[in-house]
């Protein structure tokens, strides 16, 4: 049987028109959906919620594949899920997002699992990797910031145990200092468990071996901290809420002292998956996981120092509903956390900060000032922004072909909120810079979409009129006005300025947006009327 989750509103970004939409996470041990409306005024009222046990984890994580009576449950159960949907008139696939995670991502026979899935429900899976799971996190915690701040008025770690990982995210504030996804599930360490086949008395032995490997791992990145809560998102301390306190966890984060999860965590392991089930009458999937996820919780916490857990009800398909609200746009929030982790990885590698963030201010300003004229969504303005900030990091390795050392950095590195796909744009928009035009021989570029291609050819030679704007490295005027005219894209700087150097080194540079735009720029000053 189906269960049905209780609904409960939140906070959204502004939708042009109301919408039903749906969003169905494919995870380690079970398939959820969630069905909402998003208003005109921007909220999102849920309406319906789904979730049925299927652990396709069990298969990945013992024997690397999907096995096929596995996969054929999974058909039938999205078939269901499928016609769910028809019944709302939920038919439109840009109103419909379908994820997975490690359960099936981690299979050897993932792409063929997700082949048929398509064919027989029309469902296509996402690529969704940790990166924009973290961004998808914090999205979803954007409403407690914001409402309970209390929680978060210093040091916060946020960590959510799933069926095949863990999630870890530190925050300073509203800010992420370290967001990391660890090889650490309540399933998988059920699992491992299986291959032991260690006796009940012994399981938990093992288990925290294994969570204490992670957590050093997680200690050892972040340094010292002195967070004042654990944040939790999992379902199974929502649960032990519910069991501890007799309330359910709605839309108020819910206080839990460590000491009282250390105590109902011990009763769970006592017990085995069966006489979970029994107990508290849940699925076997779920009462697989619940003992590995509450020691993992608390585990975390003593190492943490804290003495309560601050469970909030935010689950993965808040995060992706909120994404849908704005046609898949970065939030400023989000973009602030994105450019955040971009000065980061600049400083990682001594760029000129001061340099830097005026050609990604002066870029952005031209992005917006030419809207008309590349008609790209806003979200590459983004993408723009943080290749920007990087265009030159390659320097640290070396002046020589330093564009081509920053694409290799940017690829090799990992920032907030940014999935593999977006780095690989970014690190061309910063290979760009300088040097050769974008070329079909260049193999990273030869391989996108036209419409891909063609954008990264818009914002390298946007990139390349912003970097000379500031070819003295003296930052001499921070504003512009673009002028758009027959053959020209006039460029009006209203002070009294020798721009000399900037217009010599324009005119060297501005071939490409010539060439992309048909305009040829041209910069003018004050000093120029005189």
């Amino acid at each position: 049987m189906i269960n049905r989750d209780s609904n409960y509103p939140i906070d959204t970004l502004t939708p042009s028109e109301p919408k039903l939409v749906a969003v169905i996470d494919v995870g380690a041990s079970s398939v959820r959906m969630q069905i909402a409306e998003i208003r005109v005024d921007g909220s999102i009222r849920k309406i319906e919620s789904f979730s049925q046990g299927l652990s396709l984890g069990k298969d990945s994580f013992s024997k690397g594949l999907i096995e096929h009576n596995t996969i054929e449950d999974c058909v039938h159960l999205l078939s269901v899920y499928r016609a769910k949907l028809d019944e709302y008139g939920i038919t439109d696939p840009e109103a419909i997002r379908v994820i997975a995670t490690s359960g099936v991502n981690e299979a050897s026979n993932s792409l063929a699992f997700k082949d048929r899935i398509f064919i027989a429900t029309q469902f296509e899976i996402e690529d969704f990797d940790q990166s924009i799971l973290h961004r998808v996190t914090y999205l979803g915690l954007l409403p407690y910031l914001k409402n309970q701040p209390q929680y978060f008025a210093k040091q916060s770690v946020v960590i959510e145990v799933g069926g095949g990982t863990t999630e870890l995210l530190l925050l300073d504030k509203h800010d992420v200092s370290f967001a990391k996804t660890y090889r650490l599930g309540a399933l998988r360490l059920r699992k491992q468990l299986e291959a032991y086949d260690a006796p009940l008395i012994k399981s938990r032995e093992l288990m925290e071996a294994q969570i204490e490997r992670f957590l050093e791992q997680f200690l050892r990145s972040v340094g010292e901290v002195a967070p004042k809560y654990l944040v939790s998102m999992g379902s199974d301390v929502r649960f032990a809420v519910q069991s501890i306190k007799q309330k359910s966890v709605v839309d108020q984060i819910v206080k839990l002292s460590t000491k009282e999860l250390s105590k109902f965590a011990d009763d769970v392991l006592k017990r085995s998956p069966e006489s979970l089930v029994t107990k508290y009458h849940l699925s076997l999937p779920d009462a697989q996981s619940l003992g590995p996820s509450l020691l993992t919780h608390v585990m975390f916490a003593k190492a943490l120092k804290v003495e309560k857990i601050a469970v909030a009800n935010v689950n993965l398909r808040d995060g992706l509903i909120k994404e849908m609200t704005d046609n898949h746009q970065w939030t400023d929030s989000i973009q602030k956390q994105m450019v955040r982790s971009a000065m980061l990885l600049g400083r990682k590698y001594s760029f000129n900060e001061t340099h830097a963030t005026h050609v990604a201010s002066l870029a952005c300003q031209l992005f917006d000032q030419l809207e008309v004229l590349h008609q790209l969504p806003r979200r590459w303005r983004g993408l723009l922004e943080i290749g920007a900030l990087l265009h030159e990091i390659g320097l640290y390795i070396s002046s020589r072909s330093r564009h081509k050392h920053s694409m290799y950095l940017i690829n090799n590195s990992e920032m907030f909120g940014i999935g593999e796909q977006e780095l690989e744009m970014i690190a061309m928009i910063a290979r760009y810079f300088r040097g050769a035009w974008p070329q079909p021989s260049h193999p990273p570029y030869a391989k996108l979409s036209r419409n891909n291609r063609v954008a990264i050819s818009k914002l390298a030679a946007i990139l390349r009129i912003a970097k000379s704007l500031d070819v003295t490295h003296r930052q001499s005027f921070s504003k512009f006005e673009c002028k758009l005219a027959p053959g020209e894209m006039e460029l009006f700087v209203d002070q009294s300025i020798d721009l000399s150097l900037e217009k010599l080194e324009l005119k060297q540079t501005g071939s490409l947006f010539t060439s992309i735009f048909g305009r040829t720029p041209r910069l003018k000053s004050t000093r120029d009327e005189i």
